[in-house]
């Protein structure tokens, strides 16, 4: 006799409150409805007893559950209950699976190495959405659950261990960050844009990206392409007290796109000029003091996702780009057709 018939019995409804159906139970009214009116693994409640005597079922079969299991349901809300972070609300189970969703609009920040590790383990599932996503309120991180109907403890306890183990370093398993509000700094170059020969296209499209975030741009400074007048404005908007400068336009290796240089004349620390993502390869990133400085490619213009999306929203959420952030943007960073 196998572990789950053994947990089979006979019972009246009234005396099966908080068992577990071994199969789904199935309601018919002629000429209306015929279908599921409870699922596998459904537990029983006192509310449940006067649908279950209306289909005729005065006695029905539950699962018991054997010292050292669990079910799906428990078994899916530990595991979640295990990766608890900042700005993170949990659903009730519903069929087996428990939901882990942002409280906030921010960025989810999720660690890899402990997700793949309870993955690695049989019989586990967290689901989860890619780190650095930008997530609105209510929206779904992670979901959790189990693959058979009744498992043992165990393997939750330890799930448990780990996820404790890990916050003892004092990192998160998942959390939200919340988007400061930033003022934000502009200097669009261009001696076309300068000279009003065309009209600057630039300024709205950062605009709404900024806003976006919770951030806005507070100043907008035209200058035409010459390097020295762009770090006079770079000086003069810190002199402001932006909390971010973008520099747009002039980001190519032509002979007039003095973006980069003047970056560099301002005193900036460069932490990447490029960056392996396609589009916005041109982009750079840099630091004056703690200000954070990038310079944006055209393509920020015209395409809906570059590496600026990327970076923005790290920024937005007070966190300092560094060298291995953009190696690692490389992975997974083709979106150009």
């Amino acid at each position: 006799m196998s572990r789950s018939e053994s947990m089979l019995r006979e019972v009246k409804v009234e005396d099966a409150i908080g068992m577990i159906l071994p199969h789904d139970l199935t309601q018919i009214l002629p000429g209306e409805f015929k279908g599921r009116l409870f699922r596998k693994g459904h537990q029983v409640t006192e509310a449940d007893v006067p649908a279950l005597l209306s289909i005729g079922k005065e006695h029905i079969y539950v699962m018991e559950l054997q010292p050292g299991y669990l079910h799906e349901d428990e078994a899916a809300l530990r595991m979640a209950h295990a990766l608890q972070g900042e700005n993170l609300t949990l659903t009730e189970p519903h069929e087996g699976k428990v939901n882990v969703k942002s409280a906030i609009h921010g960025i989810v920040k999720i660690d890899k190495s402990f997700i793949d590790c309870v993955n690695d383990m049989d019989q586990l599932v967290m689901s989860t959405i890619r780190s650095n996503t930008v997530v609105a309120a209510g929206a779904s991180l992670v979901g959790t659950r189990v693959i058979p109907l009744i498992i043992e403890e165990a393997k939750i306890v330890e799930v448990e261990r780990l996820a404790a183990a890990h916050k003892e370093t004092g990192s998160a398993l998942i959390e939200v960050k919340p988007f400061r509000k930033l003022r934000v700094g502009v200097i669009t170059t261009g001696s076309e844009v300068f000279k009003g020969r065309i009209k600057d296209k630039f300024g709205p499209v950062v605009r709404e990206k900024v806003a976006q975030l919770g951030s806005e741009v507070v100043d907008q400074r035209f200058v035409s392409d010459d390097s020295e007048a762009i770090v006079r404005e770079i000086h003069a908007l810190r002199e402001l007290g932006v909390d971010l400068i973008l520099v747009t336009g002039g980001m190519s290796v032509d002979p007039d796109d003095r973006t980069p240089g003047a970056i560099k004349m301002a005193g900036a620390r460069v932490v990447s000029y490029g960056t392996p993502m396609l589009p916005g390869s041109m982009l750079m990133i840099a630091y004056l003091g703690d200000l954070p400085i990038m310079g944006l490619p055209g393509c920020v213009m015209h395409d809906p996702f570059t590496s600026f999306d990327v970076l923005l929203p790290r920024i937005c959420a007070g966190e300092e780009i560094v060298r291995r952030d953009i190696t690692d943007m490389g992975y997974g960073g083709f979106y150009q057709c």
